[in-house]
């Protein structure tokens, strides 16, 4: 696909659903591609807000999930499940005419692609899933809150991340996200990407809201279905020193439980592909030329 001039994101606003108003943004004309970020990020946080793909003749369409960046709350502080994002992003692709786009998801974002394409799997030409999170049900402990073993929970970390944003206290969101203990060549970049991302949030407290229910929320109810997913999938992963919260072997199951999928990785001790938004865009541009049928 030849290069193209390097076109402006179009802003875009509308209400999908009743109740949930979504703000996101179009840049370019050619082949669609949705871009679907992570937990307590924005949507600038797919491809790092490069815009090599759209300058290479696809459409990237970006917007903030329901509660985060410049989107509204759920109507319900409780509707942030799995099926509700997806809802969002059928409700999207139905608002914009997108018969059968490319969808990058990060994180949050690539569980939600993949609820989506088994639900649709006609309505999806590829998908790029970058940092996976794990399958099944990652965060359901056995004992719940205030009971003898909760603190050292998994659940027990999503839930004090989720009071830090009720209070309005980056500094412990921060400590508590992990930033602090890791290597120092990645420590102070990853301290500062978090604050940054939280920063372009309006309501902290509909994020908190995201946390606790995204956290409860399997990926995929029925791993066995993925079996059935006829689409090329590229998958990202990120090596577990930058990165511990997605761990490389979560996007070393799923790719084998994917017929067409491809794992790609950084090179052990670069910065991982998922925060270099060039190389990630050069990736996915590759991979969906060399795919497309």
């Amino acid at each position: 696909m030849p290069a193209a001039a390097r076109p402006e994101p179009v802003p875009l606003r509308f209400e999908p659903i009743p109740g949930v108003e979504l703000a996101g943004e179009s840049a370019g004309d050619g082949p669609p591609i949705v871009l679907l970020h992570g937990l307590t990020a924005t949507r600038r946080n797919v491809v790092q807000g490069s815009r090599h793909l759209s300058s290479r003749g696809f459409r990237l369409v970006g917007y903030d999930a329901r509660g985060h960046g410049e989107s509204g709350p759920a109507p319900d502080p409780d509707a942030y499940e799995y099926s509700d994002l997806a809802d969002d992003l059928a409700a999207v692709l139905d608002e914009l005419g997108l018969e059968r786009p490319a969808l990058a998801g990060s994180s949050m974002g690539a569980a939600t692609a993949l609820r989506f394409a088994l639900r649709h799997p006609e309505r999806v030409q590829a998908l790029a899933l970058i940092t996976p999170p794990a399958l099944g049900e990652r965060a359901r402990p056995a004992v719940a809150r205030g009971e003898p073993g909760y603190d050292d929970s998994e659940l027990a970390h999503w839930d004090r991340l989720a009071d830090a944003l009720d209070a309005g206290d980056l500094d412990a969101f921060v400590e508590e996200s992990g930033a602090n203990a890791l290597p120092e060549r990645w420590r102070e970049p990853a301290r500062l990407a978090t604050r940054q991302r939280l920063e372009r949030h309006r309501d902290l407290a509909a994020v908190a809201n995201a946390v606790r229910v995204v956290s409860r929320s399997p990926a995929v109810t029925d791993p066995g279905a993925l079996a059935t997913l006829d689409v090329p999938i590229l998958v990202v992963g990120s090596r577990d020193e930058p990165d511990p919260g997605h761990p490389l072997t979560a996007a070393e199951a799923l790719t084998d439980l994917l017929p067409r999928a491809e794992l790609i990785v950084e090179e052990p001790g670069d910065t991982p592909l998922a925060w270099q938004g060039a190389r990630l865009s050069r990736a996915i541009g590759d991979f969906l030329e060399r795919t497309a049928r």
